[in-house]
């Protein structure tokens, strides 16, 4: 028993020492790459090139780590509802993940934390077979293939903050810009160049869409589908509007510039008046015990020691 446990937890370490060598270990293949590259710039390109030399330069992770998780996420995306996968890869783009953590990344990841909670969860029901160890065997599975979801969700949750924390700042700018006389990707372009963030990033690639050739109102809804803001959905579809129907620019910024800033007061304002709500438990179960221990404690130890009458 003791032997099949030290066996079981060191194949665990392994894959979780697999697992961060596989996906945060990139500096060294970068330089090796840029290595190569220049190494292949200077030489002569009639020298005739060894594939197997070529192949052998490569990092392991490059030759066996990368095509294995490839291949696996393959197998588990074909295996996924499709319903979940979209949604998953909707969570991603709402964090800003698709190029550090693209969705077959995300999918080898749950299964191996799955796996390795599955391990655990498997090595602990045989130590007590028992009711409470096979719901802690349900539960770091679960957890373990979660966990993956539950960064995603968080991170995309951050970001959409921050998105909304920048929004008036940034409207604000766009708008002095354009009533100085710059036109709309102008002064966008001024806004995103001028501060960095989520949202800068955002209006970045709309830009680059734009210049890559795509029509601005499908470049725009393109940032709908990556963001999940109420303002900055509600600014996207007033400039929609105003191309449609020819209202001037300026005057849909201005409105929603005030639009957001009165929004952001109101947001500041509710979650003021929600403070004293949330203190109330921990000020009875922390604060309030804690003094009535240091007020009373003395006297009930008096009373315990001499009696009432004492």
């Amino acid at each position: 028993m003791a032997m099949t446990v030290v066996a079981g937890s060191a194949l665990v370490a392994f894959a979780i020492v697999l697992l961060v060598w596989s996906i945060f270990v990139r500096g060294a293949s970068r330089t090796r790459q840029s290595h190569r590259a220049r190494k292949a710039l200077m030489l002569d390109r009639s020298t005739p090139v060894d594939l197997r030399e070529a192949l052998l330069e490569r990092t392991a992770r490059e030759r066996v780590v990368r095509p294995g998780a490839e291949a696996l996420a393959r197998r588990v995306r074909r295996f996924t509802p499709a319903g979940m996968v979209k949604a998953l890869e909707h969570r991603i783009a709402l964090a800003g993940a698709e190029s550090t953590w693209p969705i077959e990344r995300t999918l080898a990841a749950k299964l191996v934390l799955g796996g390795v909670g599955f391990v655990l969860g498997a090595l602990s029901l045989a130590a007590s077979r028992s009711l409470g160890g096979l719901l802690f065997a349900s539960g770091v599975t679960a957890v373990g293939y979660f966990a993956p979801d539950m960064l995603v969700y968080h991170k995309a949750v951050e970001r959409q903050q921050r998105i909304q924390q920048e929004l008036a700042d940034t409207l604000d700018q766009i708008t002095i810009s354009v009533e100085a006389g710059l036109g709309f990707e102008g002064a966008v372009a001024r806004a995103a160049a001028s501060n960095e963030g989520p949202l800068h990033q955002e209006l970045t690639r709309m830009l680059q869409d734009v210049r890559m050739g795509i029509p601005r109102p499908q470049a725009l809804r393109a940032v709908l589908s990556r963001t999940n803001t109420r303002d900055l959905r509600n600014f996207v579809h007033a400039v929609l509007q105003s191309e449609q129907y020819g209202i001037p620019i300026a005057q849909i910024l201005r409105v929603q510039s005030s639009e957001v800033r009165e929004r952001r007061r109101q947001h500041a304002e509710e979650a003021a008046m929600k403070v004293p709500v949330k203190i109330v438990m921990p000020l009875m179960l922390c604060i309030l015990p804690a003094l009535f221990i240091v007020l009373i404690g003395p006297a009930a130890l008096r009373v315990a020691e001499g009696g009432l009458g004492g």
